[in-house]
């Protein structure tokens, strides 16, 4: 199940007089969110630290949360930072309890490196802040409020999360790919502490003990309750939940018939998951986009005899029952949210997709890419970044990696998703879409001309024949005229709902991409430039499913449009 995961950053040298307040502050907000998102796990995210990690921590087990601790340092190292006894045995103590996670050294330092006390050592414990930022939903920081230049600090960690930018580690995210709109979708609860230092009060204009909401650009007291942008796009990721618990019979029917027996990694129950969804929602759609348009042909017709025929006054109640046939369709589907979820689930499917392909292929979690759920759909509404947070929690478990990545591992990768023109993988599968879509389009198109030179021809028809036809043959002549019009409206319309142009723009492009792929694959020689070759390709693939997204989210059916 997707978790709902608050990371933790903290001051350490918090007044023994704010502690106690500070522990029931905690207490209360993550029984809070225990509340509102029943169908949410609760994970938290500490590296443990001396002060107000370790506190959050114990809170969290003792209201039965599962508790992650992204360590900076290795263990022996990291001890080296409880000086005193009792927090040592702290330390100890809630590691036992914990899913203990060694960030690695970064690129080019050594554990002597980090030893001492230095910048070295400062940029791992920024390492972990950034860690948790990029993995968690809700940070929780214990800060005083004021702004630091010190790396890796309280304040550090705020500002990468709130803005992006931590100097002297990251100075702003990667450009995202999908600039197509505003959307702050980063919340933080700010629980307001003092210092036990001197100057340790706190920032101008806060009180110790004050718990916030913020965001980039708001800030409002804990009080009034959770921003309600950010309680939809939770209460998403809890129906996603909802989802796969109701099917899960369905799906594991469905995937045990075509699941890779090398699918161990816990993203790929997930990708399964939602693509069993997608897929379901798809049909939902479909047949209401079907049926929706048909009853509008029909009502069109009717219409249409009725004006012809007005001694017949049953038609226009046949006008009438259509029309709330499409109604309730479409009503149907506005409240169960068929289109949302088909193209929500399909979204995070296909990002599961390339992260289950990268990590079978030995690409490591620890690579730029890997928070490239930072750039999926991104700045896009907040309701679209439950998404991203469902992403950030499958990248929770992205280090459990399969424990081979040799030769035969990377080949199977290949052959799975990239393929061979014509017989397997996402090569095989756009060059079919790309045929199939073809002949939709053509099929359209074919009605059109038909309705065109069927209406032309039977306008000449009542030009020559004006004064031999009867009335009601010229009638009937109209009628057929008008019905091959209403049918070739209405199919033009079905077309333009379901994107056909565009995604047979797609498709051909997605065909270049992988073709390029393929042949780039064909002729490396070394696994590393392979590895290199599946990276440019997913992030590829993601930008395009990102635009196919946000293309058919404009597409809903609208029965007072059609």
């Amino acid at each position: 199940m997707t978790p709902l995961v608050v990371g933790v950053t903290s001051h350490r040298n918090i007044p023994v007089r704010e502690i106690e307040p500070i522990r029931q502050r905690v207490r209360e907000f993550l029984a809070q969110l225990q509340r509102d998102f029943p169908a949410l796990p609760l994970v938290v995210l500490s590296a443990l630290a001396e002060g107000g990690d370790q506190l959050v921590a114990q809170e969290a087990l003792a209201l039965g949360a599962r508790l992650i601790a992204p360590l900076p340092l290795p263990r022996d190292l990291y001890l080296e930072d409880f000086a005193d006894p009792i927090t040592r045995a702290r330390f100890e103590a809630l590691c036992a309890h914990a899913e203990v996670l060694q960030l690695p050294l970064r690129a080019g330092q050594t554990r002597h490196a980090v030893g001492p006390p230095g910048t070295a050592r400062d940029r791992q414990y920024a390492q972990a802040g950034v860690y948790i930022v990029n993995h968690c939903h809700i940070l929780l920081a214990i800060w005083d409020g004021k702004e630091s230049a010190r790396l890796g600090g309280t304040a550090q960690v705020v500002r990468y999360h709130l803005g992006g930018s931590m100097p002297g580690l990251i100075d702003r995210r990667r450009d995202a790919r999908h600039v197509l709109g505003g959307g702050d979708e980063r919340l933080l609860f700010h629980i307001v502490c003092s210092r036990d230092e001197a100057d340790g009060a706190v920032a101008a204009g806060l009180q110790p003990l004050q718990a916030l909401w913020r965001t980039a650009e708001t800030a409002q007291a804990a009080e009034l309750g959770m921003p309600p942008e950010f309680r939809q796009m939770f209460t998403h990721m809890a129906e996603f939940n909802d989802e796969c618990d109701k099917y899960a019979a369905a799906i594991r029917l469905a995937v045990q018939s075509h699941r890779d027996a090398n699918a161990t990694l816990p993203m790929d129950d997930v990708f399964y998951a939602a693509d069993w969804l997608a897929i379901h929602f798809q049909r939902r759609v479909l047949l209401a986009m079907r049926t929706t348009y048909t009853l509008a042909a029909l009502m069109g017709i009717a219409f249409a005899l009725y004006a012809h025929l007005a001694e017949h006054n049953y038609l226009i109640y046949l006008f009438l029952l259509l029309f709330a046939s499409g109604a309730l369709v479409v009503g149907l589907a506005r409240h169960r949210d068929w289109h949302r979820k088909y193209l929500d689930y399909r979204a995070l499917a296909e990002f599961l997709r390339v992260q289950s392909y990268w990590r079978h292929a030995g690409i490591p979690a620890t690579g730029g890419h890997e928070f490239a759920h930072d750039n999926f759909l991104q700045r896009q509404n907040t309701e679209l970044g439950w998404i991203r947070n469902v992403m950030r929690a499958v990248g929770l478990d992205a280090r459990a990696d399969p424990a081979t990545h040799g030769p035969e591992a990377l080949t199977r990768v290949i052959a799975e998703w990239v393929g061979v023109s014509g017989k397997s993988g996402q090569l095989h599968y756009y060059e079919r879409k790309t045929v199939e879509r073809s002949g939709l389009h053509h099929i359209t198109e074919m009605v059109g001309s038909i309705s065109l030179w069927g209406g032309v021809a039977i306008s000449i028809v009542l030009v020559v024949f004006a004064h031999i036809f009867a009335q009601d043959t010229k009638n009937t002549l109209v009628m057929f005229m008008a019905t091959l019009s209403i049918i070739a409206a209405v199919r033009e319309a079905y077309a333009y709902r379901k994107a056909d142009k565009e995604l047979i723009r797609q498709y051909r492009f997605m065909q270049r991409i992988f073709t390029s792929a393929r042949t780039a694959l064909d002729r490396a020689t070394e696994a590393v430039e392979q590895r290199q070759i599946l990276i440019s390709l997913g992030e590829a693939a993601l930008t395009e499913h990102a635009e196919w997204t946000l293309m058919q989210r404009e597409r809903e059916v609208e029965q007072s449009k059609l």
